[in-house]
């Protein structure tokens, strides 16, 4: 069984962005030493452009073959002209919005997320299952989380949109790994709590 993994990044106090999504702020933290980090240890979790600036189109993937985010997050790299942020993974947009893909590489899917994603990690071969964002998607997706790895920048927002948009559930996680950058940024791994 594969697993889908929670990689994002948040403030202190646990907002992926501002209250329209925004996570422009966290950008200054994304340093040298971090950038190492993402290189050595999740190197398909840096979008193709940002792949190619860095002349790593080379690496392959160390732990996801498959992205899974939702329409807002995907409208991001839309903006730009960027219809296939991570060609070098198979790609899957949450959207009711979109009613045809704008790229061959991205799966659209507009019914049943809880059971596309089942389906994904069911599959025998294959690493590991990324869920990008956003918000209400993870929160759709609570109970299929399986590990989160949360890159907390040292800023606190106040207020804005938070790592699950969903009710009130308690889903017990254990605390894996903890590493610390001089910038202040912590990259927390945790699994679910069988």
């Amino acid at each position: 069984m594969r697993k889908l993994t929670y990689f994002i990044a948040c403030s202190i106090d646990g907002f992926i962005g501002d209250p329209q999504g925004d996570a422009e702020t966290m950008m200054a933290f994304v340093d040298e030493e971090f950038i190492a980090f993402l290189k050595e240890e999740y190197p398909e979790t840096i979008s193709a452009p940002g792949r190619k600036a860095l002349g790593i189109e080379h690496l392959e993937n160390r732990r996801f073959d498959t992205v899974v985010q939702g329409r807002a997050s995907y409208q991001v790299g839309l903006d730009m002209g960027v219809t296939s942020p991570y060609g070098h993974m198979r790609e899957f947009v949450a959207s009711r919005t979109l009613t045809e893909s704008p790229d061959p590489n991205v799966e659209l899917i507009a019914e049943d997320v809880v059971g596309r994603v089942r389906k994904l990690k069911a599959e025998e071969n294959g690493l590991d299952i990324w869920l990008c964002g956003g918000s209400r998607l993870a929160g759709q997706l609570t109970d299929e989380v399986d590990e989160l790895v949360i890159k907390t920048y040292p800023l606190v927002y106040g207020s804005g949109m938070p790592m699950f948009g969903s009710g009130f559930a308690a889903h017990e996680f254990t605390l894996e790994q903890v590493r610390t950058f001089a910038n202040g940024v912590l990259v927390r791994t945790y699994g679910r709590k069988r």
